[in-house]
């Protein structure tokens, strides 16, 4: 038996294991029997996924509605929906495969095990793991697990190697977190920022990201070589949606990063409202949101810059 063929069957044992031992919470089907916070479907809200800080960077809990002001293109607009409470998430693996992963196989697994630690069973994972060609790890029966075994096993179930379509990824991912069915979308994506396979451009990927509701964390591999890589790209990507990029120079510093965001990615607040202006034309809208709490000095508010309002079809 060769090498690659047996390398194959383990990683299929492993993921058959993993399957059974999901306990029925693979698809993510079981995993909403817990009451939680939800937010209106109508097409028209704007949901906002909020961070705030202190000045000593310590994320600010418990805050009531009334302390969040939001500004959309320099108008006041009113917060229909609010939820502060920790929340079930639906979050999205993006991890880079290529000829530049060959030996970091150990380095994604133990970032996976960091960020599953501080997951909780109502959550929806997947992972979409890229080089030229982007595949989602789980098998197409599991579309979202709650089980780490079975992430660990997805992001392994792929040998290295090959060329990087970093924006197709990004795009395939968050078309998949469309399917979730909890309130707050989440990326993670785990890449240099380079990209020569992509049938997707960059603006395109960006335009993406910015209609969508996900928040985006962006881990960065370049400091790990030689500095090669785009970060600029991944920071953009990440401060766009109200996350915000990792920037390791150790694979230590890397399984740091995936368990700091698992936990940082439930300290927010989700907000909804719908705009005031009614137009939908395609155009980009700024947001700020303030926050003006008795006893608190200068805090940090981490949120998206804006977003792209809808377009009616007959404007398309």
């Amino acid at each position: 038996m060769t090498t690659t063929l047996r390398h194959v069957l383990c990683l299929t044992m492993l993921v058959g294991t993993a399957v059974s031992a999901a306990g029925g919470l693979g698809s993510g089907q079981d995993a909403g029997r817990t009451a939680q916070p939800t937010f209106s479907t109508e097409s028209d809200l704007v949901v906002l996924q909020v961070t705030v800080f202190d000045r000593h960077g310590d994320s600010v809990r418990e805050l009531p509605r009334e302390v969040f002001h939001v500004i959309e293109d320099g108008t006041p607009q009113t917060i229909t929906q609010f939820s502060g409470d920790e929340a079930p998430v639906a979050v999205g693996l993006v991890l880079d495969n290529s000829s530049s992963m060959l030996t970091r196989r150990n380095m994604v697994v133990a970032g996976i095990t960091a960020f599953a630690e501080s997951s909780k069973p109502d959550d929806q994972a997947f992972t979409m793991v890229f080089n030229e060609t982007v595949r989602p790890g789980l098998p197409p029966t599991v579309p979202f697990t709650s089980n780490a075994m079975l992430l660990q096993a997805s992001a392994a179930a792929v040998p290295a190697g090959g060329q990087t379509a970093l924006h197709d990824a990004v795009i395939a991912a968050l078309d998949h977190l469309r399917m979730a069915e909890r309130q707050k979308h989440v990326l993670v994506v785990l890449s240099d920022g380079e990209d020569n396979a992509s049938r997707q451009s960059q603006e395109e990927m960006l335009r993406r990201a910015e209609q969508s509701n996900a928040l985006i964390y962006t881990v960065s591999t370049a400091r790990l070589d030689t500095s090669v890589g785009n970060e600029r790209l991944l920071r953009k990507l990440a401060r766009s949606s109200g996350g915000d990029l990792y920037t390791p120079r150790t694979e230590r510093d890397v399984v740091a990063a995936f368990g700091e965001i698992g936990v940082k990615i439930r300290q927010g607040y989700t907000i909804g409202y719908v705009s005031t202006n009614p137009a939908q034309d395609g155009s980009y809208r700024k947001l700020t949101v303030r926050v003006y709490a008795p006893g608190m000095r200068a805090p940090v508010v981490h949120v998206r810059d804006g977003y792209l309002a809808p377009r009616t079809r007959h404007e398309q």
